[in-house]
């Protein structure tokens, strides 16, 4: 299977946050902010495995700051790391003021994505080619939640 560079999956969602997505204090809801979080992710995912794809785990959802209505919201995401059936994409949130042009860094999650086959099962993964240091350095980190992961699921498994 040939595999498939960082740069051919990376994907860009821009959004204006509007009143819908906001409490009575003007802040957008973090569910709002998760849900474009998770549709970012999926897009990187999908255009790496070029199949559907169910989101299996988040790791790390952070907030940094608030996002506030009439901002508009940037998911990047990135895929860090391909396993057997799994990747790990990394979606980093910024907010920008309307009227300054003021960038914000205003959450971050990593997501687990698993691409599935017309039968609805796991199908196996194009390697990830790495292109750059900034990628080796996000692998690597990936690579690394991954075991953490798949401890923290062997001692439930055995509790």
């Amino acid at each position: 299977m040939e595999g498939k560079k960082v740069s051919e999956s990376k994907a860009i969602i821009a959004q204006v946050m509007n009143p819908e997505s906001a409490n009575p204090a003007g802040n957008v809801h973090g569910g709002d902010i998760m849900k474009l979080i998770d549709t970012a992710g999926g897009v990187a995912a999908t255009r790496h495995a070029r199949a559907y794809v169910v989101t299996a785990s988040i790791d790390r959802m952070s907030f940094h700051h608030p996002v506030f209505v009439g901002e508009f919201l940037t998911m990047k995401a990135s895929v860090n790391f391909v396993g057997r059936t799994s990747m790990e994409v990394g979606v980093r949130v910024e907010a920008e003021n309307a009227i300054t042009g003021e960038k914000r860094h205003t959450a971050s999650a990593y997501l687990t994505y698993v691409a599935l086959g017309q039968n609805r099962r796991p199908i196996l993964l194009p390697p990830l080619l790495l292109e750059t240091e900034e990628d080796g350095h996000r692998n690597a980190e990936a690579s690394a939640r991954r075991q953490t992961r798949l401890a923290e699921r062997k001692k439930e498994k055995e509790a």
